[in-house]
């Protein structure tokens, strides 16, 4: 060989790609971390709520404002409160299969926010569903408050 020929490009090591392949999964194993994290948090903060505050001026005006958005776009019903099933003392069975009595699993927040419905909003006229909005892993994942409006059947 003389000096004037080229040497083949080098390649990158197959120890170097695999270094840099262990430090991308770090590196995402890290972010999924600390998404557990910030999730973990958000639901003891949750929880916390659900159980030791009560629905205030502020919940009320946001439920409003939902009602009166679906009415303006023609709907009869919207969904105005939404919570884990495990958070009902049978883990959301009564609301899931539609049982007599679902109402009295209710706990906390949801436990309010149902006898509100009762005292305030049924003798308006108002309907409420509860309704498991979610399935995750094949099991009753949140229930959803809807309230309705909708014309009565005759």
């Amino acid at each position: 060989m003389t000096g004037s020929e080229t040497t083949p490009q080098s390649m990158t090591s197959a120890e170097d790609l695999r270094k840099r392949a262990l430090e991308l999964q770090l590196a995402e194993m890290e972010r999924d971390e600390k998404i557990k994290a910030r999730e973990a948090t958000k639901h003891a903060e949750f929880i916390e709520d659900f159980f030791q505050k009560h629905i205030g001026e502020t919940e009320r005006a946001v439920i409003k404002r939902l009602v009166m958005k679906a009415a303006a776009d023609g709907k009869y019903e919207a969904m105005v409160y939404s919570f884990p099933s495990n958070l009902c003392s049978d883990s959301g069975r009564g609301i899931n299969n539609n049982l007599p009595g679902w109402q009295n699993s209710l706990q906390g927040k949801a436990k309010e926010l149902y006898d509100l419905f009762e005292a305030v909003a049924k003798p308006q006229g108002y309907g409420l569903k509860a309704v498991i909005i979610n399935f995750p892993g094949g099991i009753p994942g949140d229930v959803g408050f809807f309230l309705t409006w909708e014309p009565p059947v005759e």
